[in-house]
């Protein structure tokens, strides 16, 4: 006759569990203090329907904030980023102020660490580096629209010492 030995097995199953918790548990620490990776603010708030009327949305561009130091300010609306290409420094910190004008979009830079949300009437500010050169695309993650494949914008990273700077549609100037 065979006999399962029941505390045995119960032993066996919470180092099991408490093992996964472990694991769990080094997994988001290492994302979020080896990577770099966290989550971004989102507590300031403004009114969606004056996104082109509140500060600093409505002169989106890259402005510089210190030394080393940048402000990207970026509107998304469906099927477009303004501005859609930005020229930033290697090295530099770059902040981004980001929202949306219309519906929840998604912002994807791949091979970096920024991954974020913006939900109308929401502010997100995010702050990194691109340490290497190199053409970047920027993507929206969040499915908005039957266009929602055509929503992208292309950011380069030049060289330590390079001239920063911007294009789009809008009328905000370079370099403030």
């Amino acid at each position: 006759m065979f006999r399962l030995d029941w505390p045995k097995l119960e032993a066996l199953w919470m180092k099991v569990s408490l093992g996964t918790m472990a694991t769990f548990l080094v997994t988001i620490g290492v994302m979020a203090f080896g990577m770099d990776l966290h989550t971004a603010d989102g507590r300031q708030t403004i009114d969606p329907t004056r996104v082109d009327e509140t500060p600093p949305f409505d002169r989106p561009g890259l402005y510089r904030i210190g030394p080393d130091a940048y402000r990207a300010v970026v509107v998304a609306r469906v099927f477009t980023f303004n501005p859609d290409h930005l020229v930033l420094p290697a090295g530099a910190r770059i902040e981004f102020v980001m929202t949306s004008a219309d519906v929840i979009h998604g912002v994807s830079i791949p091979g970096t660490n920024v991954n974020l949300m913006l939900i109308p009437g929401q502010v997100t500010t995010y702050a990194t580096t691109f340490k290497r050169p190199g053409e970047y695309l920027l993507l929206c993650n969040e499915y908005c629209g039957i266009g929602h494949h055509l929503m992208m914008g292309r950011w380069t990273v030049v060289a330590e010492g390079g001239e920063p700077a911007w294009s789009a549609s809008s009328t905000a100037p370079a370099g403030r």
